[in-house]
């Protein structure tokens, strides 16, 4: 009776806490907020190299999204729609890079199966990039959010977007990017 009991208030208590998260107000930045520059090793095709924001900001917008562990359901949907993407947001001049917690050696392999080879993964095992760009998960510092960044070559940021749901970020930075191009480029 005791352990139904508790295992009843274990679950009450799971269910306010995710309540609570639903609530939470995230402190992302925002459009016209200055993007933070980093390096960061980075997974592209399973080769590692140093990733520079800097140096890939020279080259156009780049789109940076943050996402909470390599191989589990949310984020590799997130990574499939991404890869399908790249063609388009070349066409749009941008790049993408993905950025979470995870190891260098998992991101080697997460960057082949589920990244398809196409844009590179970078790790932030100290969470250092992660909290840069408040893309911190409640209530677990330690691992990112599910959010997108669009920053112009000038490091602003352009588009920001939030949501656990992996189902609209590539559509709304594509959007942010096609938006972008026609009030700054001649096509």
């Amino acid at each position: 009776m005791k352990r139904k009991f508790a295992g009843r208030m274990l679950g009450v208590s799971l269910g306010a806490a995710l309540a609570a998260y639903a609530l939470v107000a995230y402190a992302t930045l925002k459009p016209g907020d200055h993007a933070p520059v980093f390096s960061a090793q980075a997974s592209l095709g399973g080769n590692v190299y140093e990733y520079s924001l800097a140096s890939e900001l020279k080259k156009g917008p780049v789109v940076l999204y943050f996402y909470p562990a390599a191989f589990t359901k949310g984020c590799t949907i997130e990574a499939h729609e991404f890869a399908d993407a790249v063609d388009q947001y070349k066409a749009l001049g941008a790049t993408v890079i993905g950025v979470s917690h995870d190891n260098i050696d998992t991101l080697k392999k997460f960057s082949v199966s589920e990244c398809r080879s196409k844009f590179p993964v970078a790790a932030d095992g100290d969470a250092k990039i992660i909290k840069q760009y408040d893309a911190t998960m409640p209530l677990v510092s330690s691992m990112a959010n599910r959010v997108s960044y669009v920053i112009a070559p000038d490091g602003t940021v352009i588009y920001e977007y939030t949501s656990l749901s992996p189902d609209k970020h590539v559509a709304n930075t594509l959007q942010a990017l096609k938006d972008w191009n026609a009030k700054h480029k001649t096509q």
